[in-house]
């Protein structure tokens, strides 16, 4: 299992909390890449609510990781 900004960007919409088969379902549903569908499947399967990315993928960055200023544009 391997997740990249751009396929854990496709979870952003996802129902939050979640379970596994809610997530997979959603992934499905709204096109992802078959990759996320994949890495969703690779999850142990211990009937946890996921609450965020984050829960899936702890290292998944932030908006505070990133030094963009928003308000000068």
């Amino acid at each position: 299992m391997y997740w990249t900004l751009e396929l854990a960007s496709k979870l952003e919409d996802a129902p939050w909390p979640a379970t596994k088969e809610e997530l997979i379902d959603f992934a499905v549903r709204s096109g992802a890449p078959m990759e996320v569908v994949e890495n969703l499947q690779a999850l142990e399967d211990d009937g946890e609510i996921y609450e965020s990315i984050d829960d899936i993928w702890p290292d998944y960055p932030s908006k505070e990781d990133f030094f963009f200023n928003e308000d000068e544009y």
